[in-house]
Formats: structure tokens, sequence, C-alpha cells
């Protein structure tokens, strides 16, 4: 599906924001995205399942000082959703956020990714280093921390059920856009949200576990490489799927310094779960 460029005013609380749709082309695949706001550049990657609009809240809140740009990740939404698995290799998610940083004009930028958002955050930051000015991480543990997880603690494992369930063939077929709507407690943001999945392609979202999300038997396997950008990462203790004690030790994997904000009664979704903390803990980390 294809739509004009066109600007929109959204009224969130008691501000208006002026929302600006985009297109950056990585490989002729097309990946939109949604922008507010001038300043340094801040790209926003959302996870499963999950479109740009999961970060309306810290958009409003950034795009005072900041231009902010949230990706609809392929296969999502309003952005190109090529067909086979191969399509959705970590090295090609990592290229679609280097060229929505090339669409912008800019040489480098701050990254913040959630979910699967977050694990081509980490990889586009090892890969891409020079275009990173500082990374934030919501809900996604350092690589490092999950494949140990994985590998040695049986509660991971079996939070991680669902994961083997997505990675069979067919997996897809199972999947609705109501049910993945499902988590959304906003009535209003449900709607869009049902909207965005029906755009969606459901064996394009199967793909990124297929392609990227470790396989039994599971084996720890650490990344030697040593970030060097200042990091934050913010975990809502309640997820079910991603468990804390993968937070465990990653400052061992980092040569600049991490900031670990931890929010009880917070699930998996933390930017929606408590958007406020979030947003002011976001604001004051990047004006240190």
């Amino acid at each position: 599906m294809r739509v004009a460029l066109l600007v929109m005013t959204l009224s969130l609380a008691a501000s208006a924001i002026e929302f600006k749709d985009g297109y950056a082309d990585s490989g002729g695949v097309k990946i939109h995205y949604v922008t507010a706001g001038q300043g340094p550049l801040i790209v926003m990657i959302h996870g499963f399942p999950d479109f740009w609009y999961t970060w309306r809240h810290q958009m409003e809140a950034l795009a005072g000082q900041y231009q902010v740009a949230a990706m609809d990740l392929r296969g999502f939404n309003l952005s190109d959703k090529p067909a086979g698995e191969e399509n959705y290799d970590m090295r090609l998610l990592v290229g679609d956020v280097a060229a929505v940083i090339k669409h912008l004009g800019r040489e480098k930028a701050i990254i913040a990714g959630h979910d699967w958002g977050g694990a081509i955050s980490w990889q586009f930051t090892f890969h891409v280093p020079q275009m990173v000015e500082k990374l934030i991480i919501l809900n996604l543990p350092h690589p490092n921390g999950l494949s140990r997880e994985l590998a040695i603690n049986p509660k991971q494992q079996e939070a991680s059920a669902y994961a083997r369930t997505f990675q069979r063939p067919g997996s897809h077929k199972l999947l609705t856009a109501d049910r993945l709507a499902s988590w959304v407690t906003d009535a209003g943001a449900r709607e869009k949200y049902i909207e965005a999945f029906q755009r969606s392609s459901f064996d394009a979202m199967m793909n990124y576990y297929r392609r990227n999300y470790p396989r039994e038997p599971y084996e720890a396997r650490i990344v030697p490489q040593r970030l060097g950008v200042p990091v934050l990462m913010i975990h809502g203790l309640d997820d079910k799927a991603l468990l804390p004690p993968a937070l465990n030790n990653t400052w061992e994997w980092l040569d600049a310094d991490l900031t670990l904000v931890t929010i009880p009664k917070a699930g998996h979704f933390v930017q929606q779960d408590a958007a406020e903390l979030v947003s002011k803990t976001i604001k004051s980390w990047l004006n240190r």
C-alpha cells in the first residue's frame, strides 16, 4: 500500500506536534518513517507486534529539542514487505536504519530501539559504530546476556517458547490483526494498531524470528566487540518474554558509560506502560 507524502498534525495531551511522513530507499525496499521536531537526529525503531506509533509519547516529549524519526520496520504498516525469509536478515535490517539516517541528510544519529528494534539497534551499533551518537535500548538485553540466559536459564527458555513457535513454517497463519493488537490498552490506539496490522505482512513478522532468533540447542555466544558509545537501557520488570537476569553483566561488554533503569509494574511495552517516566528519563539522559 502506498500513501502520498502527507503532513498531519496530531494533538497529544495539551500540545500539537507536526508529524511528517516520508520514505527512505534501502536497496530498493521503501522504509516508511514519521518525523517530528528539529535538532540532533534520533531514529526510533519499534519491535513486534508494533509500528512507528508506539513512540508517540516519546516523540512528543523530545520534538522540542530533537528531530525524531520513528520507522516502520520492513514488513510492517507502510514499509515495503518483500517476500522470503532471506529479506529479513539482520544485515538488511541494519541497512534500513542506515538508509533512514542518510535519507534525512545526516551522518550519524542517536539510536533508540525496543524489542526487535532493540536487537537491530545493538547490531547497528556493533557494525556501523561511526553512525551512532548514543544508544537507547528498551526491553531488549545485550545479545551476550540474552544468549547466556537462553543457554543456562530454564525460565528464559520457557519464556522464549513463543519464539520457537513463531519459527515454524506456517506460523503466520495463526495471526490476526485483532490478536496482535490485543496488548494495546488504549481503545483509540488499538484501532490504529488494527489498521496498521491489516496493512502489514504476518509472514514478514515471523521471518524476523525464523531468520534471526537463536534456535535450539541454545549456546552462549559472546560477542567480543565492546561498544564505545554511551548506553541507556530501560527495562520493564514485568516483561514475560525477556526476563531481567539477562541484564546482568551488561557493563562488562561496554567501554562507555551505562545507565540502567528498571521499572517495576511495567511490562514488555515499557514505552507505553510507563510512558511519562520513559520519556522523562530519555530526555534527562540526553540532556546531561
